[in-house]
């Protein structure tokens, strides 16, 4: 993801309403040589670049048409990039949403998005079987939703993807686990940290400096221990951030913190430094996304891992996020838009969906594509059914709350506040937001 592989991920953070746009001069590419009018498509995936200028060359040669991909990153200054040529016209014909659901209803509410359900019910539907229905529904709006959208699928996913815990199966036996059963559950996860520290190993390491991921483990436990319908109550303010429920995740984080299985500065610790030291065999777990199998190759092709959830604390079913890696989406104003429909059904086709795997170890979005899978991306494939994502909450939790639950977080893991306090402050800000977004809508003169 960086995803932003997650919240867009699933690795979304909450994007600025200003608008950065020097840090974007001299970032795309120069026009393509081979055709003077290429179909252009932006993206922020630097681990994709090369294999997308090759399926750009294929496309040419097997339609005469030429696209040109253009890459902008880090991540957000691409969300910005995309923020700011939308007030001024200036979209290309395919492009990526990075946010939250709420983001890509105002784009498409500004008519910045193709409603692709009639291209994908073309033919019997046969675009549409052929992609995982989970990554399709990342970008679909149901009726009634709080969007005001019509109901359907707007973006093309063209991978999935969820977040999972990698395990060094050396240093698992190294401090005598056995690496074929790792810990399944949260009293035996943390045991391993007292073992690590003799061992002068660091247990567990994620980037939670980057406060999307640490979401996203908190959301998991919160789901796993309090049920969907109960976090989806609490973002629609029935439940509060004080309740037990929230308290007992949050206390979580200071039983993580005083076990001593997390790295030292995890809370400042971004995801590539975390990726780097689990790559170097120095520490025994990672959090991280599907994503960590191509990184992890590239970084140490000789390490042995193995995947597992996050481990259990009650009798639920555990869940990660997880759906569509990447999406692209076509823009409703460009006069070829059935060109950019016509090259991403090609793109999401098994041949190139075949080749995206093999070059960039990604899950491929078309089904048939994924049937062969290495074991590694197997065991991320198999556990599709068992993934949430914030897209697809019935109830979307306001951004300043989200960032203060995460935030808090940080706070208990460097002993700062307790999580009774946490969850006061939380509370707090969404009493503020709630009431804020009242006051709005009764300045429109809305109900």
């Amino acid at each position: 993801m960086s995803l932003l592989r997650a919240r867009a991920c699933l690795r979304v953070p909450a994007v600025p309403a200003f608008l950065v746009l020097i840090l974007l001069a001299g970032c795309g590419k120069s026009p393509s040589a081979t055709g003077s009018h290429p179909l252009r498509v932006w993206h922020w995936m630097t681990d994709r670049e090369e294999a997308f200028d090759e399926l750009a060359a294929r496309y040419q040669q097997a339609t005469s048409t030429p696209v040109r991909f253009e890459l902008y990153a880090p991540s957000d200054v691409y969300a910005q990039k995309v923020r700011a040529a939308a007030q001024t016209e200036g979209l290309p014909e395919v492009y990526g949403i990075l946010g939250e659901l709420r983001d890509v209803g105002s784009f498409i509410q500004a008519g910045h998005v193709e409603p692709l359900e009639p291209y994908l019910s073309e033919g019997g539907g046969a675009w549409r079987a052929a992609l995982f229905p989970k990554a399709l529904a990342v970008n679909a709006f149901s009726r009634g939703n709080p969007y005001g959208v019509e109901p359907g699928a707007y973006g093309v996913p063209i991978d999935v993807m969820n977040i999972q815990i990698f395990y060094n199966k050396k240093l698992l036996a190294q401090l005598g686990v056995d690496p074929q059963t790792p810990p399944t559950t949260w009293e035996a996860f943390l045991q391993v940290a007292e073992r690590a520290k003799a061992e002068r190993l660091i247990g567990f390491v994620s980037g939670w400096a980057e406060l999307w991921l640490l979401d996203c483990f908190a959301q998991n436990y919160a789901i796993h221990e309090m049920g969907m319908k109960r976090v989806e109550d609490t973002f629609a303010g029935k439940v509060p951030y004080t309740d037990p429920g929230w308290i007992s995740v949050l206390r979580r984080f200071a039983e993580l913190r005083d076990s001593g299985l997390l790295a030292s500065g995890i809370v400042t610790m971004v995801n590539k430094q975390a990726e780097q030291l689990f790559a170097n065999e120095r520490a025994v777990f990672a959090f991280n996304g599907a994503w960590g199998v191509n990184v992890y190759r590239s970084m140490n092709p000789d390490l042995d891992y193995g995947i597992m959830m996050p481990p259990k604390t009650t009798s639920r079913p555990m869940v990660t996020w997880g759906g569509a890696g990447s999406s692209f989406f076509v823009n409703a104003r460009s006069p070829r838009k059935a060109e950019a429909v016509a090259f991403l059904r090609w793109l999401t086709e098994e041949p190139q969906q075949r080749y995206l795997l093999e070059t960039t170890q990604n899950i491929p979005a078309n089904r048939a594509a994924a049937s062969d899978l290495s074991p590694h991306l197997a065991a991320f494939a198999d556990a599709m059914d068992a993934t949430v994502h914030p897209r697809l909450f019935a109830v979307q939790e306001a951004s300043p709350v989200i960032e203060a639950f995460d935030k808090g977080i940080q706070s208990i893991l460097i002993g700062e506040a307790t999580p009774e306090a946490v969850a006061q402050q939380v509370q707090e800000v969404k009493a503020r937001e709630t009431s804020r977004r009242a006051q709005l809508e009764s300045a429109h003169g809305r109900p």
